[in-house]
């Protein structure tokens, strides 16, 4: 035990909370992929629990990895270069089309596919954060040229994801709000960001139905049937219709592991409703997963108000703004007070590479974790080869919004 705790470094009780995430995801997801077994498995379902539990070991490989090797300041110092090559992948995969039914979703490389959205909203995170930490001390708040480089790059960013994913788009540009936020970015700019994100979705969804414009008119279906309500309601059950049922199912004690009666009605009970499943079978035990992330919450904003340093401090208020607000979005969708967005829920819904962007987020959430610790058993900050690199705050000022 003594040897594992040397390498799994960082905040013990969010190491807690990913393993109680990781039980309820093996257990959900063997359960849900009924269907798509038999589609595609000759019904083994078994197959899909290993699938599973591989990827969650490989993101856990990913997170030791993180905070056992990765100084903060490389994220720093290369956030520049991932934001660049998640632009291209981006680009390639809208251009060819690569993904097919996905509409440029999905970069497929020989064997290995992934959403390169997944490491364009990391890697703007982080370079959002090093622009902020890069153009402020603990006098000076970040200057308006900032705020438009900031707001250009983000506009870049979110547009071009928005063309093949617009939830995760929309989810991007309110971290990247929350961020600058932190970041002490002045409330009218703020303000006027918010103003000219809502003018867009209004200007988008108004065209949707004239241009072809990426999966615009998919995104403008969805806002439209929930507000009036789906046609296909009067003909059948929806998916959105399975997902209540199932949560009203479930009541206080549950069904039991794999009792849902609904699962295999929902298309997509493994990723987007997989929230639902999990009331169904679990009631109020479910409320555990909530907590979670709750508690995930709580230790994050310990993590920033911890932290000596800007870059830091904004790149883990982002990065867990971004699991949160996804967490969020999902369960919103399957209790039915959001439209469907294809949302999955972080380190729970079946996955194969997002789970593994979602190690990094985590693995550098963790990271600033145990260099907070050092810092703080040094009572000074760390002055190693890191200090080698260009800092974003020498003076390592205090980050002036968490007063």
């Amino acid at each position: 035990m003594s040897k594992l705790f040397k390498i799994l470094k960082g905040d013990r009780v969010i190491w807690f909370v990913l393993v109680i995430l990781s039980m309820f995801s093996l257990l959900i997801v063997y359960s849900s992929t009924g269907s798509l077994a038999y589609r595609q498995m000759d019904g083994n379902t078994f197959s899909y629990l290993v699938k599973q539990f591989i990827m969650i070991l490989f993101g856990f490989g990913i997170i030791v990895l993180i905070v056992n090797v990765i100084p903060v300041k490389f994220m720093s110092v290369f956030s520049p270069l991932l934001l660049i090559v998640s632009l291209v992948f981006i680009g390639i995969a809208l251009v060819l089309n690569i993904g097919g039914e996905a509409t440029g979703r999905t970069f497929n490389l020989g064997p290995i596919s992934f959403q390169p959205a997944e490491l364009a909203k990391i890697s703007l995170v982080l370079f959002v954060s090093r622009l902020l930490a890069n153009n402020q001390s603990h006098k000076s708040k970040p200057s308006r040229r900032t705020f438009y480089w900031v707001l250009g790059i983000s506009g870049i960013t979110c547009m071009a994801i928005s063309m093949a994913n617009f939830s995760t788009a929309a989810i991007l540009f309110v971290t990247v709000m929350i961020v600058m936020f932190v970041g002490r970015v002045p409330l009218k700019y703020l303000f006027a960001t918010l103003g000219a994100g809502i003018v867009m979705v209004v200007l988008f969804y108004m065209l949707a139905s004239h241009v072809d414009l990426g999966r615009f008119d998919t995104i403008k279906g969805r806002i439209d049937r929930y507000i009036n309500g789906d046609p296909n309601s009067e003909i059948g059950m929806t998916q959105s219709d399975f997902a209540e049922m199932a949560i009203y199912n479930g009541g206080r004690l549950g069904t039991g592991p794999g009792g849902s009666e609904v699962r295999n009605h929902i298309a997509a009970a493994y990723n987007d409703f997989i929230f639902a499943i999990l009331v169904e079978e679990y009631g109020w035990i479910s409320f555990l997963v909530i907590m979670a992330y709750v508690i995930l919450a709580f230790r994050t904003a310990v993590i920033i108000n911890q932290s000596k340093r800007t870059f830091p401090a904004f790149m883990v208020a982002g990065l867990s703004s971004m699991l949160l607000l996804q967490a969020m979005t999902n369960m919103g969708v399957a209790v039915g007070l959001l439209p469907v967005t294809g949302q999955t829920l972080p380190w729970i819904s079946m996955g194969g590479t997002s789970t593994l962007f979602t190690a990094a987020a985590f693995g550098a959430i963790l990271r600033v974790s145990h260099q907070n610790k050092l810092e703080k058993t040094n009572d000074k900050p760390l002055v190693n080869s890191e200090s080698m690199l260009p800092d974003e705050d020498q003076a390592f000022a205090e980050v002036g919004a968490i007063d």
